[in-house]
C-alpha cells in the first residue's frame, strides 16, 4: 500500500520547536547537576574526615581532641558548609558517636536555589574484633 505525499510529510519526526524544548528541558537538569556537584563533593570530604577520625582518635580521647582533629581535617579539605563546632559528640560505654548534620544551599536560577540535607554518623572506639 502506497502512502500519499501528504501522509509522508506528517511522518517527518521531531519538529525544530520540539527539539528546542527537549534540549532546554535536558539542559535545565544538567545545569542543576552542575550546581549541586560542589555540595556533594564537600559532603564526600566531610564523610572522609569523619571516617578518618576513627583511625586517628581512640575512645579515650576527650571531646576537645576529637574536635581539634576534625578542625584540622576540615581545614585541609576546605569544608565550609559545616563547622567543627557543630559536630555532635556523645559517649556510650567505651565508644564515641560523632554525628554531623548540616544543610547546603546551591543557587540555581535567579531566586531559586536547592537546599540539600546531609547526615553522617561514625563510631570512634575500640575496633570490633574479627
Amino acid at each position: 500500500m502506497q502512502l500519499s505525499a501528504a501522509s509522508r510529510r506528517r511522518e517527518g519526526g521531531v519538529t525544530v520547536l520540539g527539539a528546542l524544548i527537549l534540549i532546554a528541558f535536558i539542559g535545565l537538569f544538567l545545569y542543576a547537576g552542575i550546581r549541586l556537584t560542589p555540595a556533594y563533593l564537600e559532603y564526600m570530604n566531610v564523610s572522609k574526615a569523619l571516617n578518618s577520625l576513627a583511625t586517628q582518635v581512640d575512645a579515650s580521647a576527650t571531646p576537645d581532641q576529637i574536635r581539634r582533629a576534625l578542625e584540622k581535617q576540615f581545614d585541609i579539605d576546605d569544608v565550609r558548609s559545616l563547622d567543627w563546632r557543630d559536630i555532635e559528640l556523645s559517649k556510650s560505654g567505651g565508644t564515641w558517636t560523632v554525628h554531623a548534620a548540616y544543610d547546603a544551599h546551591a543557587p540555581y536560577i535567579s531566586n531559586v536555589s536547592f537546599a540539600v540535607h546531609f547526615e553522617k554518623t561514625v563510631t570512634v572506639g575500640p575496633s570490633r574484633g574479627l
